[in-house]
């Protein structure tokens, strides 16, 4: 997580910084260099499968937890599975989110194929699912077929794809052209919606930050959080999922023991203060929002709602707008299930399954999330 430097300082005060940052000198300063690599090495690999795949691995996930596993056994084939031990029984106590993000890895692997002029046949689910969980069984199918079929533009976007967790520029609103391109983008069932009107941005900003403070607040989901997190370079090269915490600031507060899980949970602490003024700062900027709808919510309608997901966030990185998921207040744990009601009632009004939400607007320049690379995924 980047976050800028007037944020990063507000969190235990400048002095604090300036000499952890003189104490470790130089060293603070490095990025982490093995999380960043499947970026660059996206695209490199003799078997068309390995080419799509590494661009798949890119996918936004929830927590990035990068849940994917793939088994290349048959020819011309892809079988996806879900790593159990990667799930988020906390704030998605159904994997619904986990299943939008594989959703996402299907979509970008199915347009990295394009570009190499191969279409995907993916049968999701092939051997069934439960409502309520998933296992061992695969996620789904994919087999590989030469094709002359035209590459689809959102592909170019793949390597500049971000899920911008900073603050919007207020002073900019976001034109109705670029929003009909986002909900344009998807096409693969999921109901498409967004709106920019000043009533509804101050609604939707009231509701998204009182989502993040019940997540936060709430001993469990926000333990789920902590958990995942990341700090410094060193923990994000070790392990490159979860919540990564990089740069200067942090790199300097961890040396010094004033920026760890254990203070995170501290309620009574400045950093969770500051901390949670942070968070509260991205979605009251927010300049618009979007969102996506099914009839039903089916593995079927989550993994095309992840498909469509990924499609409008592209379309809005080539409209140069920034776009973060705030799927806080579509958790289905029960601290959350007010909200969630209100949500759907606000979204949904005729029925159907509120399957994400998303602010978009104009945000700062960020860097890559890092990755585990390919190998690491193979069966």
């Amino acid at each position: 997580m980047t976050l800028s430097r007037r944020k990063t300082l507000a969190l235990l005060g400048g002095g604090t910084i300036v000499a952890a940052t003189a104490a470790f000198g130089y060293d603070i300063t490095r990025s982490p260099t093995r999380a960043a690599a499947p970026w660059s090495a996206a695209g490199g690999y003799d078997d068309p499968r390995l080419r799509a795949l590494s661009w798949a691995i890119l996918a936004p996930n929830p927590h990035n937890r990068q849940p994917w596993i793939v088994d290349l056994s048959g020819p011309d084939e892809v079988t996806l599975h879900v790593d159990t031990n990667r799930l988020l029984p906390e704030t998605d106590p159904f994997s619904r989110q986990i299943v939008i993000g594989l959703g996402c890895f299907l979509e970008v692997m199915r347009l990295a194929a394009l570009e190499d002029d191969y279409r995907v046949e993916t049968e999701v689910f092939p051997e069934g699912s439960l409502p309520d969980a998933l296992d061992a069984r695969p996620v789904a199918r994919c087999r590989f077929f030469p094709t002359d079929a035209a590459a689809d533009p959102l592909f170019a976007q793949v390597p500049h794809r971000r899920s911008n967790k900073e603050p919007y520029d207020t002073t900019r609103p976001v034109p109705p052209s670029a929003l009909d391109a986002i909900l344009a983008a998807a096409i693969h069932g999921a109901v498409p919606g967004g709106s920019l009107s000043e009533e509804d941005i101050a609604e939707a900003r009231a509701l998204s930050r009182e989502a993040l403070r019940i997540e936060i607040e709430t001993e469990h989901t926000y333990r789920e959080s902590v958990d995942l997190f990341r700090i410094g370079r060193r923990e994000v090269d070790a392990n490159p999922d979860g919540i990564d915490f990089t740069g200067p600031v942090f790199e300097g507060l961890s040396r010094v023991g004033l920026f760890t899980q254990e203070t995170a949970m501290d309620r009574t602490s400045v950093a969770y203060r500051q901390g949670l003024e942070a968070v509260y700062a991205n979605t009251d900027t927010a300049m618009g929002h979007v969102w996506l709808v099914t009839d039903g919510n089916t593995r079927a309608d989550q993994m095309r709602a992840g498909r469509d997901l990924v499609r409008m966030n592209l379309a809005a990185t080539a409209q140069g707008i920034a776009m973060q998921p705030l799927s806080q207040a579509l958790q289905e744990y029960p601290e959350m299930a007010g909200l969630y009601r209100t949500i759907h009632a606000r979204l949904a009004p005729d029925g159907g399954t509120v399957q994400m939400w998303a602010r978009v607007g104009y945000g700062p320049e960020v860097g890559e999330s890092p990755r585990w690379p390919l190998e690491a995924k193979l069966v």
